[in-house]
């Protein structure tokens, strides 16, 4: 029986993570955070980006001691990135779904560890393919958008294989929504599998330290042809409005805090779909640095980041601050008095 996508419910709500971001309040709780991990190729690795404090990429021999704590703070779901070193990245982006891919090494290991932990993972070509950009380029010279929504879809379905409830495709290739449900529907997982769409990602200035840590910047050129321009509610609405028509799950408006009218905008229109925001590198940065300065506290400002973005409708943040979030609030769940509560 050939559903169409977008009438697929069972994907929305198939664990208990999923159930609660369908239900919106302006509450900061557990299940509002995910905590974005760097898994490094090298199993032992556990290596710091001046750009980004307090961030690693972390080796899957390390993982489960690094997300240990967190864990045990009610750590809900994470989400995924690669990080090559060693590999050879080519023009079909082969190490983006390979065996040696260290994602795919470990989600297995995450869903054994941590079998009630909901595992997102980041689907785009920019890691692993030869020139940093998010999709193949053509003979033209400029990007194939149909043979990028096939290499994606592949990529989103061996994560899907591997364990991942989530996929998450950050790409911005138009269709390739359409694509992944597709492949999920041919590997008989489209019931089980979530598609979490960058519906609404913007070529900003703020990926800066997150692309020093993934080593995914481009080789020469800029992503302007296939991220949002900036200015732009009308295309944020249509890029939406197309993943949902095509069959997404979940939605996202990334960066988060220069783009809260869009996350009202977003939400307002498809209010029935969990909205998740990216509180990206750049914005952990300036927060972090801007409280090393003495501009503020860094609790306080962290907390009212996060009202915020709750205020304008997001159902999750991906965040970097989650250890640190997660930590206070556990505290303050045991009666602990803490300084600067967070929350």
């Amino acid at each position: 029986m050939d559903i169409p996508a977008k009438h697929i419910l069972q994907s929305k709500f198939s664990n208990s993570v999923l159930r609660e971001w369908q239900c919106s309040n302006t509450e900061i709780g557990a299940h509002n955070l995910m905590y974005p991990l760097f898994i490094a190729e090298a199993d032992d690795a556990k290596e710091c980006v001046a750009s980004l404090p307090n961030v690693h990429r972390i080796g899957i021999n390390l993982l489960r001691e690094y997300l240990e704590p967190t864990i045990k703070n009610g750590l809900k779901s994470v989400l995924l990135f690669g990080v090559l070193n060693k590999l050879p990245k080519d023009d079909h982006a082969t190490h983006a779904d390979s065996a040696q891919n260290p994602v795919i090494k470990a989600i297995p290991l995450l869903k054994k560890w941590y079998p009630e932990l909901t595992i997102a993972c980041d689907v785009c070509l920019c890691p692993y393919i030869s020139h940093g950009h998010c999709g193949i380029i053509g003979h033209d010279k400029h990007i194939d958008n149909s043979s990028s929504c096939i290499r994606i879809a592949e990529v989103a379905c061996s994560y899907a294989r591997a364990g991942a409830d989530i996929v998450a495709p950050s790409d911005m290739m138009d269709g390739r929504i359409g694509a992944i449900k597709s492949k999920l529907r041919e590997a008989n997982l489209i019931s089980r599998v979530s598609v979490l769409s960058y519906s609404a990602k913007f070529q900003s200035c703020m990926y800066g330290p997150f692309r020093d840590v993934a080593n995914s910047a481009p080789s020469f050129g800029d992503r302007r042809c296939y991220q949002l321009p900036p200015g732009s509610k009308g295309l944020a609405f249509l890029a939406a409005k197309r993943d949902v028509e095509e069959g997404c799950d979940m939605l996202m408006v990334k960066p988060g805090l220069f783009y809260l009218d869009i996350v009202k905008q977003t939400k307002d229109a498809f209010p029935e779909y969990p909205l998740f925001a990216y509180q990206v590198s750049g914005e952990y940065a300036m927060l972090f640095h801007a409280a090393a300065n003495n501009v503020f506290d860094l609790k306080v400002a962290v907390k009212e980041s996060l009202l915020a973005y709750r205020r304008a409708g997001v159902d999750c943040i991906i965040t970097y601050f989650t250890p640190m979030i997660l930590n206070d609030l556990a505290k303050a769940a045991k009666g602990t008095n803490i300084d600067d509560e967070l929350l």
